[in-house]
């Protein structure tokens, strides 16, 4: 197989046309179809996206289409059986996170992408984002020491601002919606790419400014790392004011945090900036399509921050399907880490419904 032999279908037509058809072209994919709900609103997006084929149904799409890589990015409670008819088709898969309804629909998905054999990867684009990456790198060479301590905290006026931009599934509970699994998924991520497994959690879910559906906006975690690390982590999509995003791990020899981004590292010694390395480095992002939703205020905001890791993201994803050395030093998500995290996830929620009740994990 070749670059030239990789056809894609894209399932889902929000984040699947704002970033995962650009970004999948930009890697070099022939995104071949697009699969949505509704066929006349799909046929439309689909030629405002370039996109030759479209239909309601994922595996007559791959046999009219011949794809051999399906990208999923519907609401999460569709992930598991769109992942397994994809997979059973013979394709290889990019599923976005949240990755599952829970953890059990996400080993079934993992257990069926070992079986078949083929290539399985997740959404988790932010692996690649340079000052993500800087800390990863730091804390993996013993710069702070072991780690002791970790806070992060988001607040970002979303809901305020975008409500009436975003989809219902987004607030239903049921469909896998809320801010736990919108941005809960991605710090879980983050998390565990720098300090390892979770070992316990106890949280709270609660809707700050949110006017409609029974989801989440915000959410409060604290937790144990198995190395023995505390943290807490804070974040809201529902509050008013200007964003801010901080993220700080401590240790016995220093202190390493990103803020204005930058990353930052503290010790006896003094303070400094830590550098960029050029291999961590992100490239233009590709071309965006023609679909009349980039101009809206919500896709101009998140396509800046979206596509250029995420079409890293399909970068690594298709060196590991040709079999080839990848250009980036960041390992990308798989769906075993989709598994590992849905387990958080899923202690998250229970600890919330419990109160706060402390949860342990395996």
């Amino acid at each position: 197989m070749n670059g030239t032999d990789l056809r894609a279908i894209v399932v889902g037509t929000g984040f699947g046309c704002r970033i995962q058809v650009p970004a999948l072209r930009g890697a070099g994919f022939d995104v071949v179809g697009l699969v949505g709900q509704d066929i006349a609103r799909t046929a439309e997006r689909a030629e405002a996206n370039g996109v030759g084929g479209s239909f309601t149904d994922l595996e007559t799409a791959i046999g009219e289409t011949g794809a051999n890589v399906v990208a999923i990015s519907t609401p999460p409670h569709t992930h598991a059986s769109l992942s397994v008819t994809a997979l059973e088709c013979g394709c290889h898969v990019l599923c976005e996170k949240p990755f599952s309804a829970d953890a059990a629909e996400a080993q079934l998905m993992l257990e069926t992408a070992e079986r078949v054999g083929k290539v399985h990867m997740m959404g988790h684009e932010f692996r690649f984002e340079p000052l993500r990456a800087t800390v990863a790198n730091a804390v993996a060479e013993g710069m702070i020491g072991e780690p002791r301590l970790a806070s992060i905290v988001i607040l970002l006026p979303q809901i305020p601002t975008q409500e009436n931009e975003m989809p219902d599934w987004w607030f239903d509970p049921a469909e896998g919606g809320g801010w736990l699994g919108a941005l809960g998924s991605h710090v879980v991520d983050q998390l565990r790419t720098w300090l390892g497994e979770f070992a316990s959690v106890s949280a709270s879910l609660n809707s700050v400014t949110a006017t409609r559906g029974g989801a989440d906006d915000s959410f409060a975690v604290r937790f144990t790392m198995k190395n023995g690390l505390e943290g807490i982590i804070q974040s809201s999509a529902g509050t008013w004011g200007p964003p801010l995003d901080v993220a700080r791990v401590c240790g016995t020899d220093g202190t390493i945090w990103t803020e204005g981004g930058k990353v930052r590292f503290s010790r006896r010694s003094g303070e400094r900036e830590l550098p960029i390395a050029p291999g961590l480095a992100l490239p233009p992002p590709p071309p965006i399509t023609d679909d009349p939703r980039h101009e809206t205020p919500r896709w101009r905001n998140l396509v800046s921050v979206e596509l250029p890791p995420y079409t890293v993201l399909c970068n690594s994803m298709k060196a590991a399907i040709l079999g080839e050395p990848t250009e980036s030093p960041v390992t990308p998500a798989t769906f075993a880490d989709g598994v590992a995290a849905m387990k958080v996830m899923d202690a998250i929620r229970a600890s919330a419904a419990a109160g706060g009740k402390l949860v342990e994990l395996d």
